[in-house]
């Protein structure tokens, strides 16, 4: 099926965009640097595109709002309950992925 109507592939890709943050606020046992390590991208990456879409826009969206937006909370709030400490192992591979792009 494709979908020819820009309203609808608009709805449905804000339903699964929303789906997924819902699902990175339920899992978060999973750290950004993993996220970064494995997929390329994290919690932080959607918060920086969501405010570049209402920069480009013209919607007034602050940094905070946008980390607010994804991470269900304020950052500062969401680091200390569930961030962790990154491990050298995770850092080393973080390193040897960006060298690689």
């Amino acid at each position: 099926m494709t979908i020819n109507d820009d309203t609808t592939r608009t709805e449905l890709e804000a339903a699964v965009f929303r789906r997924l943050v819902a699902h990175l606020r339920e899992r978060s046992d999973v750290q950004n640097i993993d996220l970064m390590n494995m997929a390329g991208f994290c919690r932080n990456c959607l918060s920086n595109w969501l405010k570049d879409a209402a920069d480009a826009r013209g919607v007034a969206m602050t940094k905070e709002a946008s980390r607010e937006a994804v991470y269900g909370m304020p950052y500062a709030d969401w680091k200390a309950r569930y961030q962790s400490e990154a491990t050298p192992e995770q850092i080393a591979t973080m390193k040897a992925s960006a060298a690689g792009h």
